[in-house]
Parts: structure tokens; sequence; C-alpha cells
């Protein structure tokens, strides 16, 4: 339900906008499109105000409860709109890398997507396997650098996420093996249906590189270029 503005209303309510230079937004009709700021910001409210308190009738001036209602109203807008950019910055600083987080991965071991796995230093390797979907069965083959398959390691039953697996660095008969670096592939499977598996492998990192506008970027070695969020876990 509309209440009806009375001419003189209606006269005063124009003066004061003309007053603040504030153009008032017209009713929108078939032929016309609505014209004028569909919104008011703090330096047009504090104008209006003033304005108000210019026109108000002597005899009957406005009610300062009523204004200082207006104003309370007002600030309260303003701080959530404030506060909802802020928010919006933080969400946007939470969700990259900067230069400090990323130099802080050198000289240190990280777990990410990838094939080539160097040995450790007590022999062997550890990575993982991320499956997509739960499976029957989970199978990791590492070959060496001459592509020679040197180990099996059938994980099993395993839910989707992430399973971990350890190499002790000798072949199937006990005899240590030192030909790297090896190459990790896995395969997995939820009965006769194939479930997507990746290979993740502990890599040290080397360096940084700093992209002029862009996000930083880890040199993993044997993987080349990865993006500090692809990393799962830093050792």
């Amino acid at each position: 339900m509309t209440t009806a503005i009375s001419a003189t209303d209606k006269a005063a309510q124009d003066a004061i906008y003309a007053a603040a230079g504030l153009a008032q937004a017209k009713p929108k009709t078939n032929a016309t499109a609505t014209t004028g700021q569909s919104s008011l910001g703090q330096k047009d409210f504090v104008r209006l105000m003033t304005a108000q308190l210019q026109y108000q009738d002597p005899f009957n001036p406005q009610d300062n409860t009523q204004m200082v209602a207006q104003m309370a109203t007002f600030s309260q807008v303003a701080g959530i709109s404030e506060m909802s950019s802020t928010l919006a910055g933080i969400a946007s600083r939470l969700g990259t890398t900067t230069a400090g987080d990323a130099m802080s991965f050198v000289g240190r071991t990280v777990l990410t997507e990838g094939k080539t796995a160097y040995e450790r230093t007590a022999g062997g390797i550890m990575g993982g396997v991320e499956l997509a979907n739960s499976a029957s069965d989970v199978d990791v083959t590492i070959t060496d650098k001459n592509g020679m398959a040197v180990k099996n390691i059938q994980l099993g039953k395993q839910d989707a996420g992430t399973v971990d697996f350890t190499w002790d660095g000798k072949d199937a008969a006990g005899n240590k093996v030192e030909n790297g670096p090896y190459t990790v592939t896995v395969e997995a499977a939820n009965g006769s249906t194939i479930v997507e598996a990746k290979p993740l492998v502990w890599a040290p990192v080397e360096t940084v590189s700093l992209v002029a506008g862009g996000e930083p970027v880890l040199n993993v070695t044997g993987l080349g270029k990865v993006d500090p969020a692809a990393v799962r876990k830093v050792a």
C-alpha cells in the first residue's frame, strides 16, 4: 500500500533535493526507463540532512529522535557495506599466495602431484595416491630410469582421498636398488570400474619464480614448475 504525498509535501521534498544538488528517480513507465540516481551515498545523506534542516518549518521543526534514528540507520548500513568490502579483501588475500609465503617453501620437501621421485637419504621413496572415489584395488608401480619395473605395491581397498605408500628401495628379491630417479605410476579400480587416481611424490623445492602481476611458482626437483596451491604436504 502506498501513501499519497500532498502537493505541499512534494514541493518541499523537491526543494530539499534541489538544494542538495541531487536528482530524484522518476517513476517507471512503459515508455521510459528510470533516470537519476538509484542509490545515495554517505555524502548524499549529509547533504540531504543539511538541506532538510535548512528547509524545515520553524513552527514544526524536525523531530530530533527521528533524525537520530535516520542517522543510526544510515551508519549501520554504511558499516555493513564497509565490512563487506573488508571481508572481500580478506577472502581475496586468503585465496592467494604471497611472495613471502612461497619463499618459505625453499629448501623444504613437498608432496605434490607428479611421477618423478628421487631416493631419500635412507634409500627408497615415499609418496601417495590421490583417489577420486573409493577403490577395491589400488596398485603402485615403480620403475627405474631405464624404464624397468623394480617394485609393485598393492595397497588393496582404500577410501576416497589420499593414501600414503613407502618403498624401502629393495626389489622383490630383497636386493637394494640404486638406479633413480624413479617413475611412479598408479592404477585404481572399484570392481570393474576404473577409479581416477593421481600419483603424489615428495620432492625438494629449489627456488621460487616471482612472476610480475602473477602468482609465485615453485621450482621443484624432477617436477619443474609447481603451483603452491598444488602442494598437499610440506616436510
